[in-house]
């Protein structure tokens, strides 16, 4: 192995993990969305995995057809800027929409009291809630089954701007091999980042008791998706 090839590798394993550590969007939806939408942790680790996929593989792929026609770094860098600025306001979107149903929903569901009276004097009260009354449950479904595939579509447009860079090199040299091999470093470090944080996360906050806040539990998925989007945005985390 050259010692390009050495620096290479090197940078990729850090930028991946760096890169995905000091980027909340790489774990913070999923990890919301999981508790949230009550993910197995099949399902979360499948739905992590494929967003992870969708966001590197669509960098690669750009970074390929720079390469072939001959495209310069820096129109790559700005494109997946203008990118970043598109999954960006996706996730602001997302979170804010998901924000707005859940507290609607959480509102909808508080259980309150009704008194009744009977035609022999007795009166007696029960609890309810509307919600489960008057949702119906394949609308319900349809909500949950919607948000991965929303999700996906936002990784895919979010960009892996570290990646473009490091790509390049080897793209440029003609070596298919050296390229693969960055690609695969980046792309494991990065996936395997993603699921960690992701599934340590959903272990830890499993033992904070957090059943009073269960009927607000969409809602602040919701504002923590935006708050990331925002964060992304303008603070260029």
């Amino acid at each position: 192995m050259s010692s390009q090839l050495s620096v290479l590798l090197i940078a990729a394993f850090s930028l991946g993990f760096f890169h995905t550590l000091l980027g909340p969007d790489h774990y913070l939806p999923f990890i919301v969305m999981s508790k949230s939408g009550n993910w197995s942790l099949r399902k979360t680790v499948i739905i992590t995995f494929l967003c992870g996929l969708g966001h590197i593989m669509s960098s690669v792929f750009l970074g390929i057809i720079g390469v072939s026609f001959g495209i310069a770094v820096t129109k790559l860098e700005a494109f997946e800027s203008f990118r970043g600025n598109i999954a960006a306001w996706a996730l602001i979107t997302f979170g804010l929409i998901y924000f707005i149903w859940g507290v609607k929903r959480a509102l909808r569901n508080q259980p309150h009291q009704h008194f009744h009276s009977h035609g022999n004097g007795i009166i007696h009260e029960h609890t309810h809630t509307h919600n489960n009354e008057h949702i119906h449950v394949h609308a319900e479904e349809e909500k949950k089954n919607m948000t991965p595939w929303i999700l996906f579509t936002i990784f895919v447009f979010g960009p892996c701007e570290p990646l473009i860079p490091i790509l390049m090199y080897p793209a440029a040299k003609g070596s298919i091999n050296d390229l693969i091999l960055v690609t695969l470093v980046f792309g494991l470090v990065t996936i395997t980042t993603m699921m960690t944080i992701v599934l340590v996360s959903i272990r830890g906050i499993n033992f904070i008791p957090l059943s009073r806040f269960s009927c607000y539990s969409h809602a602040l998925a919701g504002a923590t998706i935006f708050l990331c989007g925002i964060a992304i945005q303008f603070l260029g985390l």
